[in-house]
């Protein structure tokens, strides 16, 4: 049974990244072709770098990005102090009505989105394009910084607050000092969950976008329509390795501060 087990598990990783890897490998591929291999260059990598409308979304992007992570972080984590201190009925109630975004499909909330910002745009000379995607950047991370920063503190003993204040802590030091520090994994969590979710977005982004600005998968979608050029090959490499740093770094992250709650 075990052997079967390692076997599933391999042809698991098989399926899914074998895929990545002949893209990442036909990404330093001379020719444009798709199937056969017939010299290495990184003239592909030289070329998506001189392409003005890929570099201009990218920037974009990852503005977008970490604009709607920070923003996202500091909005779910205080939402969560204010789930956390809840009586149990309305908890779980708003709890529900949090994960709604997440279980809702991306079609319907992108869509939402768009007629929203119509109504206003109507009213308000509201432009789609930058504004409007940082808002629905914003409006779908927010659930995932709180889904990460509640479990925290359901692990956290309830009286540690109370005994910091007891001990002559103000309550802003005492949260600063004694709370924060434990809920602290989770708000990095939900900072790189939504900062990875921003980054990928296409469909939510494609309904609340405007011709002034667009992010990296809506560019790529225009691109791929016409015919697939190793440019992409060559941006989709550059990606997976920025989102595997990512998680490298939030592990280390994560085994720092469990090694560091079990020295105290």
């Amino acid at each position: 049974m075990k052997k079967l087990g390692k076997i599933y598990m391999a042809l698991v990783l098989m399926f899914l990244y074998v895929p990545i890897f002949v893209l990442i490998v036909f990404s330093f591929n001379e020719t444009k072709s798709r199937s056969v291999f017939s010299g290495f260059t990184f003239d592909w990598y030289v070329r998506l770098f001189h392409n003005r409308i890929i570099i201009s979304s990218l920037i974009n992007t990852i503005i977008i990005a970490c604009l709607a992570s920070v923003v996202s972080t500091i909005l779910g984590t205080l939402a969560a102090i204010g789930i956390n201190s809840m009586r149990k009925v309305p908890k779980a109630v708003v709890m529900n009505v949090t994960n709604m975004p997440i279980i809702n499909p991306e079609i319907v909330t992108g869509v939402s989105l768009m007629l929203l910002f119509v109504f206003f745009a109507a009213r308000m000379n509201l432009e789609f394009g930058f504004v409007t995607l940082l808002i629905a950047h914003i409006t779908f991370d927010v659930p995932y910084v709180i889904l990460n920063v509640m479990p925290k503190f359901n692990q956290m003993n309830p009286h540690i607050y109370e005994a910091a204040q007891d001990l002559g802590c103000s309550p802003v030091k005492a949260f600063r000092k004694v709370v924060l520090p434990e809920i602290m994994p989770g708000v990095i969590s939900g900072f790189l969950m939504s900062f990875t979710y921003s980054l990928d977005d296409f469909v939510i982004s494609y309904f609340t976008s405007g011709s002034t600005s667009q992010t990296l998968p809506i560019t790529i979608y225009s691109m791929t329509r016409r015919k697939v050029s190793p440019e992409i090959n060559a941006l989709s490499t550059l990606i997976f390795i920025a989102v595997v740093i990512v998680l490298i770094v939030k592990n280390i992250l994560e085994k720092r501060a469990l090694k560091k709650s079990g020295a105290m």
